[in-house]
């Protein structure tokens, strides 16, 4: 027999599925009464409130007397609010700054231990307070934030003129901007490879990228990219550029660009970007280069697709016809029982929310999801530039990461429902044969080819513990070269090599059924960038060096010139 609701459940679960479908409000209410129904644990937390209280006590006195006080809260390295010598060496803004760091720490662990509750729903309650403690932050307020007052000073009030200046442009943009819209040409700037768009049909273009040596390995490499991006994130700036350094080192090298799709799109599923997008790309790129086989790149969403396409083609070809020969995953989720903290997003009320929002446009807007991830980072992806814009007048940084970042792209309505259901909210990916797409059942045991994995220690997007599952999902006898970069996401992945090294990385073999954390025990751990890992690995399994291909053939003519149309689509 189902629970029976109180009065005050029923209404916050009315208002909840209504009016708050991502919990932002109903969360932290959940956690308040979680409190109340549990009294021995709300006393002993009310004990330790009055001890910060005290603590805090003693700590301003201190400072106002002049005498040494220690901090009350250890604030995170990481944490660049703080950071500004002032806020240590000045008694009232020492004070200011120990009050709210230890406050809005000691109500951080009240929602992380909330009794009663789940782990998701504590998570959930602690993200939304998270959020409204790092909105009051002191540094967001010009009268509490010393360097913006400073700044004032020196600039005789030109800083506050042109921060309002900057707020009227955010307001028009409705959005709080990190990068000017119009810093970067695509085209010119950014995306510049040489290359041809030789395929393309409703959802995605097919780039050959011209090589650079004259002779290349046989077999081709083709990169199947998310759709939730644009493309060129692989292929930035010259120096940049994986998809150049790839064409340097002798390989010939396609890529896909996703079209960016319209409202009358709304009933593209998952299956069609298997199917239309994958599939296609594959039979284009080994049929234009005369070839059985390629090595299949895909990064984040675009390798939980690769991933589901090595499974559907192991049972549709069976294991020695599939004509991908190996493969490479970019921090890539095929298992989503731990997708880091997107998951606070992921449950049945949200998805409902987010089908209503999807229905009436047909999409998700690029701009909406962005908003999502700003939030999981909300003090460096938006008080950092609420800050430096207005309340210190400072021009946007012309980034071309930041760029891409804002660049965005749309999800079609069924795709994306679909995506987040089955992968995220019911893991179906990795149960056998729980899936049906494109006729096939999947299994990810059925993945026999070698797979080189890539991952990044700071990704807060894809884990790389979460990542690392896929060595248990596919077949066992599967070889597989495991690697955990420095850095994020993207800065993971877009490492070039540079002279000293900034970044390294751990690398090796993980045994089947060898946990996460005793594969890094062991792993080796290397400077500079993996990028000169894999491509000897890929050099070593690609085939013998021949003539280089042309750009273009008879059958696949240019399209258009790299990078494209649809990445120019808005």
């Amino acid at each position: 027999m189902p629970k029976k609701l109180t009065p005050l459940d029923a209404a916050t679960q009315a208002f909840r599925k209504s009016i708050d479908p991502y919990s932002m409000f109903t969360s932290q209410i959940d956690a308040q009464l979680a409190w109340l129904r549990h009294p021995q644990e709300l006393m002993r937390a009310a004990d330790e409130f009055a001890a910060d209280i005290a603590a805090l006590q003693g700590h301003a006195v201190r400072r106002s007397l002049g005498l040494p006080a220690d901090e009350v809260y250890e604030p995170n390295p990481k944490d660049a609010r703080f950071a500004d010598p002032i806020w240590t060496e000045s008694a009232p803004w020492d004070i200011l700054k120990e009050w709210y760091l230890t406050m809005s720490s000691r109500l951080q662990k009240l929602s992380y231990e909330a009794p009663g509750m789940s782990e998701h729903e504590r998570h959930r309650a602690a993200f939304w307070q998270r959020n409204y403690l790092n909105m009051l932050s002191p540094d967001n307020f010009f009268w509490l934030n010393p360097k913006a007052m400073d700044r004032y000073a020196k600039t005789q009030g030109e800083s506050l003129r042109l921060g309002l200046k900057n707020f009227a442009r955010d307001v028009e943009a409705k959005n709080i901007q990190m990068v000017e819209p119009d810093a970067f040409v695509v085209g010119k700037d950014l995306a510049t490879t040489a290359g041809k768009v030789i395929f393309r049909n409703r959802l995605v273009e097919l780039i050959h990228y011209a090589p650079t040596t004259d002779k290349v390995r046989e077999m081709p490499i083709l990169i199947v990219t998310p759709w939730i991006n644009k493309f060129y994130i692989l292929d930035l700036t010259e120096k940049k550029s994986l998809v150049k350094h790839l064409t340097d080192q002798g390989f010939s090298v396609f890529i896909s660009s996703w079209k960016n799709p319209p409202k009358e799109m709304h009933d593209v599923r998952f299956d069609d970007y298997l199917t239309q997008g994958v599939c296609e790309l594959v039979r284009v790129t080994t049929e234009f280069c005369k070839v059985p086989q390629l090595h299949l790149v895909g990064y984040c969403i675009g390798g939980t697709l690769a991933a589901t396409y090595m499974a559907w083609a192991n049972k549709r070809f069976g294991p020695d016809k599939v004509p991908v020969a190996h493969w490479t995953l970019f921090t890539s989720l095929t298992d989503f029982s731990e997708p880091g903290e997107i998951n606070i997003f992921i449950d049945e009320a949200c998805l409902e929310g987010l089908d209503t929002l999807m229905a009436k446009k047909g999409y998700l807007d690029g701009t909406e999801m962005a908003a999502s991830f700003r939030l999981l980072r909300s003090n460096s992806l938006i008080w950092n530039y609420w800050v430096s814009s207005y309340l210190m007048g400072e021009k946007l940084p012309a980034f071309d990461v930041l760029f891409w970042n804002v660049d965005a792209t749309r999800m079609p309505q069924a795709m994306h429902s679909y995506y987040l259901r089955q992968m995220y909210l019911h893991n179906n990916l990795i149960k056998p044969d729980a899936l049906t797409i494109a006729d096939e059942s999947i299994d990810l045991g059925r993945i026999q080819q070698s797979l080189y994995a890539v991952t990044a220690q700071e990704d807060h997007i894809a884990p790389w513990e979460a990542c690392y599952k896929v060595r248990q999902n596919i077949h066992p006898d599967a070889p597989v070269r495991f690697v955990r970069s420095t850095s994020g996401h993207i800065l993971g992945i877009i490492n070039p090599p540079v002279q000293p090294p900034k970044r390294s990385y751990w690398v090796a073999e993980p045994a089947y059924g060898e946990d996460a954390e005793h594969w890094l025990a062991r792993a080796d751990k290397k400077p500079g960038t993996w990028w000169d890992d894999w491509t000897t690995w890929l050099h070593q399994r690609t085939g013998e060096l021949v003539s280089a291909y042309a750009t273009t053939s008879r059958k696949y003519p240019a399209l258009a010139d790299a990078p494209g149309t649809y990445v120019l689509e808005k």
